[in-house]
């Protein structure tokens, strides 16, 4: 039978595939294919973890048997028994070599998802005592996992395609599902071979959804018991329109799902022959399209969709999932140049790191151990840099290091206050003169502001004075204006791009600039959504910097509209109480 699950729709597209469950755990889990040839080392890894909690256990066994008859607990040692019986019962051990011998997983994601299997089975016996032993399982499986920790290889990129490993078979496309993912587990991910993925948590605008249409597959997230109503290898479509997930999909479902995947395709060949053409409206305004990158490999696909330039490259995925361990000058240099490199001359906007909020650099890491703070207002991104300056110095020397074999842009997140702005280009000029003492060559870079915080932008003047351009960060500054959590689905209802006050931010920003002479541009969700093109366009704006994987049909957009009509218009919907009632005008 055929089960609906809702969630939000993030990224368009259809997929259809077999569902990989990656399990939660208390110990926090790599989740990566492996080789052909690594499969046995993998197995071995598996038996080695497997023998030293069995090790573990007997020792304990040995003590309790010393201790005197009314010392010892015949309940632990029962207990003990239970965990041997369970470490070499064959349900587990034969399950987990079959994930990693026909999957090519990891021994640690083969060792969770076979706990999620025989857990299902648990949770479905009858005796409440055999139900019990549900938590033994998983008491077992996370000391393994703790003998794995930090064994475990790395990402690599452009790992085999575990689906063709070299024996001619081909199995069906795969589709992931998650209770949720952090963005450094959406970068692991990033040259995978999944078709869509979907989650329970998360809103349209928090990282994980952002990342999802920088890949530009389907997905669907916030879609709430997704993760424990889908089971392993289980049929499933994402409509990434909708954000509808069928699971068990019908033939006739699949028909017509096939159907609707193969126009989408036909829609996507359609639009690529937009590539090289101007981003120019019908009265002649040119317009600027920019991509917005995680990594510098990016690149590759920010030149495919024509973009004319990086608006925005998010340099704190550079700084996540390192346990702690920063990318040093060098390291950031490298990884700058490589972007700058990419783009072949044309310019590049680095932001510095923001990290915080949805963005920790480690998943359930507090950097100040409070936990309980809401971290969108806590010590991030430019505020974690200026209490970090050592970092920031560096990062700062790399960007500009990097500028000298580019036109690069520096852009500064979150600022909000006159004395963060003075601290901020005082440390600018002190990585200057650190190179100069150094005699290490750099190049001249265009200062630039994100504004995302409401108060930065009823303080544009302050910005015009000290900074060569804008960004206005739409995603944080709706988050702000209108006091929602972006990353949360229990109020991802309220989140509303067009509410008449975050308009009023937007288009006092926009004019101001554009009185001034100053670029401006949105990098931010809304610049990337073709339903806001024309609003934006009438609001003034010229630059437009999102995911490469929506530039063409933006573009589409702007190659239809007229601008002088389109003024009138927009400031209807500046002054209108309810802005979303005019938008399909």
């Amino acid at each position: 039978m055929t089960i609906s699950v809702h969630g939000l729709a993030v990224s368009r597209g259809i997929a259809i595939g077999r569902a990989v469950i990656v399990a939660s755990s208390r110990v926090d889990v790599a989740h990566y294919f492996i080789p052909v040839d690594q499969i046995e080392s993998e197995i071995e890894r598996l038996r080695q973890a497997r023998n030293a909690v069995a090790e573990e256990i007997t020792k304990v066994q040995h003590s309790l048997h010393d201790l005197g008859p009314n010392d010892a607990h015949p309940e632990l040692t029962a207990l003990l028994d239970v965990h041997l019986m369970l470490l070499q019962d064959e349900q587990l051990t034969s399950g987990v070599k079959h994930w990693i011998i026909d999957r090519h997983y990891n021994a640690e994601w083969a060792l969770t998802t076979q706990l999620e299997v025989i857990a299902r089975q648990f949770d479905e016996m009858e005796d409440p005592y055999l139900r019990e032993r549900k938590a033994d399982l998983e008491q077992v499986v996370e000391r393994m996992l703790r003998f794995m920790r930090g064994v475990a290889s790395p990402v690599a990129a452009g790992a085999e395609d575990p689906r063709h490993s070299g024996d001619g078979s081909a199995e069906a496309p795969l589709v992931l599902i998650a209770h949720d993912l952090s963005p450094a587990d959406m970068l692991q991910f990033k040259q995978s071979v999944f078709a869509g993925f979907v989650t329970d948590v998360g809103g349209k605008t928090s990282h994980t959804a952002i990342v999802a249409r920088s890949m530009d597959i389907p997905a669907v997230v916030g879609a709430r018991s997704a993760s424990h109503i889908i089971k392993q290898d289980d049929w499933v479509i994402i409509d990434g329109d909708a954000g509808v997930v069928l699971v068990d999909p019908s033939p006739i479902l699949l028909a017509e799902y096939g159907f609707k995947q193969r126009q989408g395709e036909v829609e996507r060949e359609r639009l690529s022959r937009l590539k090289n053409t101007p981003a120019v409206t019908l009265d002649g305004q040119k317009i600027e399209l920019l991509a917005n990158i995680e990594q510098p490999e990016d690149t590759a696909a920010a030149l495919k969709a024509g973009a004319v330039g990086v608006g925005l490259f998010r340099s704190e995925f550079l700084f996540m999932g390192r346990s702690g361990n920063l990318p040093d000058e060098d390291e950031q240099y490298q990884a700058y140049c490589r972007a700058v490199e990419g783009m072949q001359g044309l310019p590049v906007t680095i932001r510095t790191v923001d990290v915080g909020a949805d963005k920790p650099l480690e998943r359930g890491v507090s950097r100040s151990g409070e936990d309980h703070l809401n971290p969108a207002l806590g010590l991030r991104a430019i505020r974690w840099s200026l209490a970090e300056p050592s970092m920031f110095l560096a990062q700062l020397r790399a960007i500009l290091r990097a500028a000298a074999h580019g036109p690069v842009n520096l852009l500064i997140p979150m600022l909000a206050h006159a004395s963060e702005i003075r601290q901020t280009l005082a440390l600018v000029g002190r990585a200057r003169e650190q190179l100069d003492n150094a005699g290490t060559p750099y190049g001249h870079v265009k200062l630039g502001a994100m504004i995302e915080v409401p108060a930065a932008a009823l303080t544009i003047p302050l910005f015009l004075r000290h900074f060569d351009f804008l960004s206005i960060g739409t995603n944080d500054l709706i988050q702000y204006t209108l006091a929602i959590d972006r990353a949360d689905e229990a109020v991802s209802h309220l989140y509303d791009p067009v509410h008449p006050a975050v308009l009023h931010l937007l288009a006092g920003t926009i004019s101001q600039c554009n009185a001034q002479g100053k670029g401006v541009s949105v990098c931010g969700e809304m610049a990337g959504d073709v339903s806001l093109t024309r609003l934006l366009l009438g609001l003034g704006l010229r630059s437009f910097s999102m995911h490469p994987s929506q530039i063409l049909a933006v573009k589409q957009q702007i190659l239809r509209c007229d601008t002088t009509r389109l003024q009138t218009w927009a400031q209807s919907v500046l002054a209108a109480e309810d802005p979303a009632a005019l938008m399909t005008d």
